[in-house]
């Protein structure tokens, strides 16, 4: 069992940067990967970036790739979500979510996580 809770979501404004951290409980995270989602007001929610299990390999939506990036420090259980140049359309409840997952091409899938946190606001003024 992995619990999720994420945090650094706010209201910012256009061009700017926020970034997000997700911190995992449990002593073997190191094993999971893990993705961060977004739901918007009325959508679906959608994948926006994933990173396997040692770091060494990350996937990101084509909506997000070179302004956002995904990292993490197994050390310290926590995997973060660096955004920059921030969009109105990025205006969303951002989750993390953890899952075992061993193939890249499946990292947007969201039924690949089992585990998901409550998710954090953010809100991005034009």
């Amino acid at each position: 069992q992995v619990q999720l809770v994420e945090t650094g979501g706010g209201l910012v404004q256009a061009g700017g940067s926020l970034r997000l951290s997700c911190a995992a409980s449990g002593r073997t995270f190191s094993i999971y990967t893990m993705g961060w989602f977004r739901q918007a007001p009325g959508k679906e929610r959608e994948f926006v970036a994933g990173i396997s299990g040692s770091g060494g390999t990350t996937y990101y939506a084509n909506s997000v790739k070179g302004r956002f990036t995904i990292s993490r420090d197994n050390a310290k259980n926590t995997v973060y979500l660096q955004m920059n140049s921030l969009k109105p359309e990025d205006t969303a409840v951002y989750y993390c979510a953890a899952g075992t997952i061993y193939y890249s091409g499946y990292y947007s899938d969201s039924n690949n996580y089992p585990y998901w946190g409550q998710g954090t606001q953010v809100t991005v003024s034009s």
